[in-house]
């Protein structure tokens, strides 16, 4: 994973609210205003450009605090409002919390507003800050904003691309569920435009369903139009809530049982094939997931093999969250599962980062290390994509159309 980081463009710009002109002048993108920046505007030039950074970020009060940065695939934006500087202060900067990275803002106008713009390598992530001198010396450091970054480049496939077919993304009526009782969830279904309903589909399914259904059928779409991946239908599910709105999330997805498998079976996959016909073999079975939803996939091919047997679990929580009266009866248990039990035909793809969650439940970078060590060891068909990303979807979407196409290779349709 390259790490290097190039700094692209690091100016400083003040403005006056309510310039006159700056409204009509086109949103700001984090690569125009880096041109906008290397223009180095003067006078009134200047005023309106801090004008339509005020706006772009928030206003003032979100640049007081240090706004959060803006970001397109690896050209990254940040800008905050700073008080009067003491003569001869140091230059405000943007400073990562862990890495060599600086981003130094440089004044233009008479404004408090500064802004920068750097362009960043693919898969770089670390947590940052805004720092600035608030008195006289050098040690009077105040740090404001903050947070985690993660920046990646758009992959192809997972773009709209002319000529290709588009299915159809359907929200179904609210699921009540008997094998999780008193719940209800949200799901939709996605159908694939090569459908025919004289040949059945095969079926992916994706837990948290609302955070992929605006990007996941676009990669179906092309991947299925290129003949990467069979026609496949996509089934997105949230987890259940009960009638009180208490959520039902972890104890379906941490839970090391058969129930959500049954769940699927018995439930999901028959109210589809009322309106679509599904094949019914393991090899035409997927399922994915992240965090949470990430070993909820692992543990419904483990324990239905011969009903899914593919699994793409992103930032997956391999740790002890279901731990149970005993403590001790979480999702850390597969990593000595997998090494004790005769090999399952699973196929799976791990992905997590070096930046994930570590608390009481567990280090989750370390539990899908210490997974992957154990597929290796049972000769599992498994790739195990390792970053430096946070506990987030990000680096699994940048790398989905790839996956897939791992996923599903050698796929007899």
């Amino acid at each position: 994973m390259k790490r290097s980081i190039i700094v692209a463009a690091g100016f400083l710009l003040y403005g006056v609210v309510g310039v006159v002109g700056a409204q009509d002048a086109p949103a700001l993108t984090p690569k125009s205003l880096y041109a906008a920046l290397s223009a180095k505007p003067e006078g009134a030039e200047a005023e309106r450009l801090a004008d339509r950074i005020r706006s772009y970020f928030g206003g003032n009060e979100s640049l007081l605090k240090g706004a959060a940065p803006k970001i397109d695939e690896l050209t990254v934006a940040w800008a905050l409002i700073v008080p009067p500087l003491a003569n001869n202060a140091a230059t405000p900067i943007v400073r990562s919390d862990v890495t060599s990275f600086i981003l130094p803002l440089t004044k233009v106008g008479t404004s408090g507003v500064y802004a920068g713009v750097a362009t960043l390598s693919h898969g770089t992530a670390f947590t940052w800050h805004y720092e600035y001198q608030a008195g006289n010396t050098r040690t009077d450091i105040t740090r404001v904003g903050g947070g985690q970054l993660e920046v990646y480049e758009t992959h192809p496939d997972s773009r709209e691309q002319s000529g290709v077919p588009k299915g159809v993304l359907k929200q179904m009526p609210s699921w009540q569920s008997k094998i999780f009782s008193d719940t209800s969830r949200d799901w939709w279904v996605y159908v694939p435009a090569q459908y025919r309903p004289e040949t059945p589909a095969a079926v992916m399914v994706f837990q948290d369903g609302a955070n992929v259904i605006g990007f996941v059928p676009v990669v179906f779409d092309n991947l299925i139009a290129k003949g990467d991946m069979p026609v496949t239908v996509g089934i997105f599910i949230q987890p259940g809530v009960f009638k009180d709105g208490r959520p039902n999330r972890s104890f379906e997805y941490d839970t090391l049982s058969n129930q959500y498998a049954r769940f699927l079976l018995e439930e999901i996959l028959p109210e589809v094939e009322k309106t679509v016909r599904l094949r019914r073999d393991a090899a035409s079975r997927a399922i994915s997931g992240n965090s949470s939803g990430g070993i909820c996939a692992f543990t419904v091919a483990w324990e239905r093999p011969n009903e899914f047997s593919k699994v793409l679990s992103w930032v997956g929580s391999f740790t002890n969250i279901a731990s149970g009266t005993t403590l001790r009866e979480g999702g850390h248990n597969y990593a000595a599962l997998i090494r004790k039990t005769p090999k399952k035909q699973i196929r799976v793809i791990l992905q997590d980062g070096a930046n994930d969650m570590d608390n009481a439940s567990g280090n989750w970078p370390l539990a899908n290390l210490t997974m992957a060590k154990s597929l290796a060891f049972a000769n599992y068909d498994f790739k195990f994509e390792y970053g430096q990303g946070f506990h987030s979807n990000r680096h699994g979407r940048a790398i989905l159309p790839d996956s897939l196409r791992w996923l599903w290779r050698d796929y007899q349709h």
